[in-house]
């Protein structure tokens, strides 16, 4: 099924502004996609013998899923929009993805759900950045 983003923002009643409307959708799809992955990859750690050697893994998918979330909320809206704010969210969640692509880069030899995510957060670090570099 196919994510309606685009639709969505084409449909917001006021100007959005000099926002790069293509790349905002693509963040907001990449965030949904790698919130995805992340949460899926802590649950399948979770399901292996070895989730002791897992825990710092699980808990950085963890974080990076509800970052990701969180930032896909926040770039949905656009009443009252604050650059200032979606650069720090765009910032932390590009941190994260970084933080749990290299973890998960660790394990992707031994977990292909960890190789998975590992390109999620790849994806999504690089939507990110590049919605950063468009924002005035």
């Amino acid at each position: 099924m196919a994510l309606q983003v685009a639709e969505m923002l084409s449909t917001y009643p006021k100007d959005l502004g000099d926002i790069d409307q293509s790349r905002l959708a693509t963040c907001i799809e990449e965030c949904l996609r790698c919130a995805q992955a992340c949460t899926a990859c802590a649950d399948a750690c979770l399901s292996e013998d070895m989730v002791a050697e897992l825990t710092k893994c699980i808990r950085t998918d963890l974080d990076c899923a509800d970052i990701c979330g969180t930032t896909a909320r926040v770039l949905s809206r656009h009443t009252g929009y604050d650059a200032n704010l979606t650069r720090a969210v765009l910032e932390a969640c590009a941190q994260a993805c970084k933080a749990c692509g290299d973890e998960c880069e660790r394990h992707s030899k031994q977990h292909e759900h960890c190789a998975v995510c590992a390109q999620a957060c790849r994806d999504c670090e690089r939507a990110c950045r590049e919605l950063i570099s468009t924002l005035g």
